[in-house]
């Protein structure tokens, strides 16, 4: 009852096909790292942390949610670095991590100065 309750509102929002693709995929499969995608576990860290992240208002709960998308990028890019060898990709992936190592300071710094926890 629930998968077709599900289905039912996938299709009045114009979704059904992308459901029924997704219904028809083995997620744990798609889960497993590879050599072509080592991403996986970097990326349901950052998906978990973002979900979870909450404050006590709109404008805090982005802040939380953004502080672990900026991990996640850092963390992908860690992971590039130990991956490639290509001189931009390595340029780019470095930048990034700079960058947003900033971005979650700057971010913690306004928890801090709203009298908030930082993360």
């Amino acid at each position: 009852m629930k998968k077709m309750m599900i289905m039912a509102v996938a299709a009045a929002l114009g979704a059904a096909p992308a459901v029924a693709q997704m219904q028809g995929m083995n997620h744990g499969q798609m889960m497993q790292p590879t050599p072509a995608n080592p991403y996986p576990a970097a990326e349901m860290d950052m998906h978990q942390k973002m979900m979870s992240a909450m404050g006590a208002d709109a404008t805090e709960t982005w802040v939380r949610k953004m502080v672990e998308h900026h991990r996640g990028g850092i963390a992908m890019s860690r992971i590039v670095l130990r991956e490639t060898k290509d001189p931009k990709v390595r340029q780019m992936a470095t930048k990034t991590i700079a960058e947003q190592t900033k971005e979650v300071g700057e971010l913690n710094a306004w928890l801090r100065a709203h009298g908030k926890r930082a993360q």
